[in-house]
């Protein structure tokens, strides 16, 4: 028995996903580049905050990164079902690359200002975007459609750890060294993805070309959404809880220092709560071996998001916050892994990078929007105030999924 087929066996879902080899050298390059990202984000939040002291400049920087998924990520999506999804990844990112070595460029030379940083991090989102269907989409041409729900699951441990490193990592490089060389290293990071993505080896049939136009494709993947009775209504759900309650994550360079006194050492501890959270949260939902009971999870873990914002922006004690951003973090893992394997497995290969741009629209223009709205309505009302409002909609969002939860779960977690 290979040393591969022995770990899977003994280690459980997630070991199963990475007994694929080409997942494992996939997510191996990942996994330095998702720490440079974070990173970046880190650092650019702190670097907006420190030119502007403004909460609403905070909320612009974030949406201009998010935004572009409104526009971009259909797009992408269409143009993923159309070549190869590889390809597009290594364009994708050779231009990110390109975007944090300007980043940092400029910030060393002492020449960035908060127009130009919101420019580069408009120019980032867009690139995102418009990778992201075919990034999302790639997964299920890496494992086994049993390992699916384990090599999401992974994606956010991976996701989700990099959360963890790479603040501490940001709040040393920033201290020591300021943000330039923060935006420096994440540059750096994009060559070992790379680098992987050069030595996948795909099936033939991965990215099948379409006939049609291509606004006709991005249409027909709305429509598909819009009548398919479990993946419409969780998406709905996703879109609320990215609007109402997400975005405060965006806004914790301002908790950090302003709520709580606790400058960039507190968003790094702030930033990594969430993560320890999410990384302990992804182990156990990449544990199970089913694909019953995720809708359950899809929508309670809306509600437990909601109610750890609460907690969150409640107090002004920095352990308590630690906790409830913590607890966010899991959240935020129990929920979207869920919705992000009941999608790929109920929806059709021929338009599963359309489907999956509408969600990664969903998961990123909602938080864009939403970090707008509560960074504008906190110079007038503090940062408080917005994210709980955002957590008592949210309640309302999760009571109507609620309700026909279990017409969802037998649309989505039915045996094909």
């Amino acid at each position: 028995m290979s040393l591969a087929r022995w770990f899977g066996a003994h280690t459980g879902g997630i070991g199963r996903a990475f007994a694929n080899q080409n997942y494992r050298i996939y997510q191996t390059g990942n996994a330095f580049s998702l720490i440079g990202t974070w990173v970046q984000r880190v650092a650019v939040g702190w670097l907006a905050w420190e030119l502007t002291r403004s909460g609403a400049w905070l909320g612009a920087i974030a949406a201009a990164e998010l935004a572009p998924s409104l526009l971009m990520g259909p797009i992408g999506g269409a143009f993923a079902d159309r070549m190869s999804r590889l390809t597009l990844l290594k364009i994708n990112q050779s231009l990110l690359c390109l975007v944090a070595l300007s980043m940092a460029v400029l910030t060393l030379a002492g020449v960035i200002t908060p127009l130009l940083l919101l420019i580069l991090n408009a120019l980032a989102g867009i690139v995102v975007s418009f990778g992201q269907p075919a990034r999302l989409s790639m997964v299920r041409s890496l494992v086994k459609p049993e390992d699916l729900p384990a090599a999401v699951a992974t994606n956010s441990i991976l996701w989700n750890t990099a959360r963890f490193i790479g603040p501490a990592i940001a709040g040393v490089v920033i201290a020591q060294a300021g943000p330039g060389w923060a935006f420096g290293l994440n540059a750096v990071s994009y060559l070992f993805f790379l680098f992987a993505l050069h030595r996948l080896l795909l099936p033939s049939s991965e990215g099948k070309a379409k006939h049609g136009g291509l606004l006709s494709d991005m249409r027909e993947g709305i429509a598909y959404v819009v009548k398919h009775p479990g993946v419409g209504p969780i998406l709905l759900l996703l879109i609320a809880n990215a609007i109402t309650v997400r975005p405060y994550v965006e806004l914790l360079p301002g908790f950090a220092d302003k709520v709580f006194g606790h400058g960039v050492d507190g968003l790094a501890a702030l930033t990594a709560s969430v993560g320890i959270g999410a990384i302990l949260a992804g182990i156990w939902v990449g544990g199970r071996s089913s694909f019953h009971g995720l809708t359950r999870f899809a929508i309670d873990g809306v509600l437990l998001l909601a109610l750890s914002a609460i907690l969150f922006a409640a107090t002004e004690n920095f352990w308590v916050g630690m906790i409830g951003a913590s607890i966010s973090g899991a959240a935020m893992v129990i929920s979207g892994v869920a919705m992000q394997s009941l999608i790929q497995r109920a929806t059709d290969p021929s338009v599963l990078s359309r489907v999956l741009s509408l969600y990664g629209l969903c998961f990123r223009a909602g938080p864009a929007a939403g970090a707008l709205a509560m960074g504008v309505a906190s110079e007038f009302i503090g940062l408080r105030a917005p994210v709980l409002l955002g957590a008592c909609l949210c309640l309302v969002a999760w009571g109507w999924s609620r309700m026909r939860m279990v017409k969802i779960a037998e649309t989505l977690e039915k045996d094909f």
